[in-house]
């Protein structure tokens, strides 16, 4: 029996495929839901409810259950939802999992894994074989300490839910990853002003190119990352122009060495006099904000737009190969643990949609499968995994940040 932490994407997608390779298991999850954070009501969801995909639909489904020809090109949070609920149900998953129920604590029994949980039922204790963590990577807010005080009130993206909460008020938007810029584009219909502050420059990526999804172009075509890089940043440069025009500094690394943004709406709304790009934070200051440049601007709201962190409260960490002082732990292939312990969704790359999680979970079958009836194959796979960390960059130099530690290359084709 193998135990799954998580009914998001990629624990439905660890259950779907024990279930395909004959396995038993038996999982767990917080919310009254399958879902993950695309159920917004779940207690840990973090979309808000402008929240759509930032890739289309056909690059991001899982390939043995496309999503209904009558879901938009970038679905938003609850069609999501409901296509997570319908996978559930076409497949038989859901009556596998104990809603409403927390894991606490996970750790090593003589072999196997005891796994300790609290729901409907209190609190229990039992044994597997195995644990597949899915709890995802984008519920545990980053929150970075700011010097100085704030007199008004101060945000993470993670507590935004709805455009209102802007309404008349000075706001300020701290970091423009995706969420940043999605979530300032909805403040500059509400608010009185919108300042964005970024520390860096950004690749901007619009979401339809002549006419189409931009992620769905060249599809087939794999192209070296270098050449790659090049092509791409001057396609997208006549659809964006740049950047730098708008305020924004120039980027210090090559497209896809960092997640691009998935937003030209911003830049419209730039062009438009409707929001300012600030320099970054040097300390909060009563009122205001005062910037490293020297400028200083008043403020009723400030909104962090500082990312998450990965976030395994129920393990040692010592059990990921992880000492907290990285971004993320050190998994042979982004996903094995200790033996019996893996992880599923600790992946970023250009493309890879939720069928590259449901490929980890894939594996993490076959391996499992494998212990049973060709412990040969298994033996020899656990010898790779005692070697060297392959190279997952294939070629791109990620930005030496924490938040890119777990992105790799996919044989993605398509713009992101």
């Amino acid at each position: 029996m193998i135990a799954i932490i998580g009914a998001g994407p990629s624990g439905l997608a660890a259950a779907r495929n024990l279930q395909r390779a004959g396995l038993a298991w038996e999982g767990f999850e917080l919310a009254a839901d399958v879902g993950g954070l695309w159920d917004i009501d779940a207690p840990r969801s973090t979309v808000y409810e402008s929240a759509h995909l930032i890739s289309s639909r056909t690059t991001t489904e899982f390939t043995e259950f496309p999503m209904r020809d009558s879901v938009a090109d970038y679905p938003s949070h609850r069609e999501l939802h409901a296509y997570f609920r319908d996978f559930a149900d076409h497949f038989g998953l859901r009556t596998g999992f104990r809603f409403g129920t927390e894991v606490t604590r996970v750790e090593p029994a003589a072999g196997r894994w005891s796994v300790t949980r609290v729901g409907p039922d209190g609190e229990r204790t039992s044994t597997y074989d195995g644990v597949i963590v899915a709890n995802g990577t984008l519920s545990e807010p980053n929150m970075p300490t700011l010097p100085g005080s704030f007199d008004g009130e101060l945000i993470h993206t993670s507590a935004y839910k709805h455009a209102s909460v802007f309404a008349g008020k000075r706001v300020l938007i701290v970091g423009a990853g995706n969420s940043g810029c999605d979530i300032a584009v909805d403040a500059v219909h509400h608010a009185a002003s919108v300042d964005i502050s970024v520390r860096r420059g950004y690749h901007f990526v619009p979401k339809y190119v002549f006419g189409k999804p931009a992620d769905t172009l060249n599809q087939g075509r794999p192209l070296p990352a270098r050449i790659k890089q090049a092509i791409d940043s001057r396609v997208l440069k006549l659809f964006t122009g740049d950047p730098v025009r708008y305020g924004f500094p120039k980027p210090d690394h090559k497209i896809y060495e960092s997640h691009p943004i998935v937003n030209s709406m911003i830049l419209y709304h730039l062009g438009h006099g409707d929001l300012r790009v600030m320099k970054d934070v040097e300390r909060l200051d009563g009122d205001g904000v005062r910037f490293v440049d020297g400028t200083r601007e008043t403020y009723d709201l400030v909104v962090l737009a500082t990312g998450y962190r990965l976030h395994y409260p129920f393990l040692d960490p010592a059990h990921l190969n992880w000492d907290g002082r990285t971004g993320a732990p050190d998994l042979y292939l982004n996903i094995f643990g200790a033996p019996g312990l893996f992880v599923l969704g600790m992946i970023e790359a250009s493309g890879i949609g939720w069928q590259g999680r449901y490929e980890q979970a894939e594996l993490v079958a076959a391996y499992l499968r494998a212990l049973e009836a060709d412990p040969a194959a298994a033996a020899a796979f656990e010898q790779r995994m005692r070697g060297p960390r392959p190279d997952l960059s294939g070629g791109y130099r990620y930005l030496g940040l924490d938040r890119m530690a777990y992105y790799v290359k996919t044989t993605a084709k398509g713009l992101h």
